[in-house]
């Protein structure tokens, strides 16, 4: 059984792994909280950059210092900030 463990750097839960889609890519990640941070690199998204998250055909987006708790299935998009 792929049962949650506790990264010891983080302490955040880590579950098995999911995907999800970033800029029309898939992804692979753990299931569970992860960063922004961790998702725009993932990605290979620039830090300055904005990353909405598609929420029932909405583009909320998420602050950089923020987190998602992922479960499988998400889609992000990047774009860059308006000036």
């Amino acid at each position: 059984m792929n049962a949650p463990t506790t990264n010891p750097h983080t302490d955040q839960e880590t579950g098995p792994i999911v995907k999800i889609t970033i800029n029309s890519k898939p992804k692979e990640i753990h299931r569970g909280r992860n960063t922004v941070a961790e998702i725009k690199k993932l990605g290979d998204v620039p830090a300055a950059d904005e990353l909405e998250q598609v929420i029932g055909g909405k583009l909320p987006p998420l602050p950089d210092d923020g987190a998602v708790t992922l479960k499988g299935g998400e889609v992000f998009i990047s774009h860059p900030r308006d000036s």
